[in-house]
């Protein structure tokens, strides 16, 4: 398990927490965001499992949080599509006639 960007698996080497401003060296992405800390949860309310947190609205933005923890996980890339999201837009396609 490592500390990684989420959006491009950079590994994290450095002691202790990213800042602010601090942003990964291989794609640019910020990396105190929502999407690295260890209380992000998708299926939560606001997608943050610390109750004590102020909502989020940019996940993928830096932000002030003072709980953030960088999680350590083995990075997964994304897919680049979204089986659902795909399926819904077809099915709103056909519904609208285009």
């Amino acid at each position: 398990m490592i500390r990684c960007c989420h959006h491009c698996g950079w590994e994290w080497k450095l002691p202790g927490q990213p800042g602010r401003g601090q942003r990964c060296d291989r794609c640019k992405a910020d990396l105190r965001v929502c999407l690295n800390c260890v209380s992000y949860d998708p299926h939560a309310a606001y997608q943050c499992r610390d109750r004590r947190a102020d909502p989020v609205p940019e996940k993928d933005t830096g932000n002030f949080c003072e709980y953030f923890e960088f999680a350590r996980r083995a990075f997964a890339p994304k897919q680049d599509e979204n089986v659902r999201e795909t399926a819904a837009r077809e099915q709103l396609k056909r519904l609208l006639g285009d």
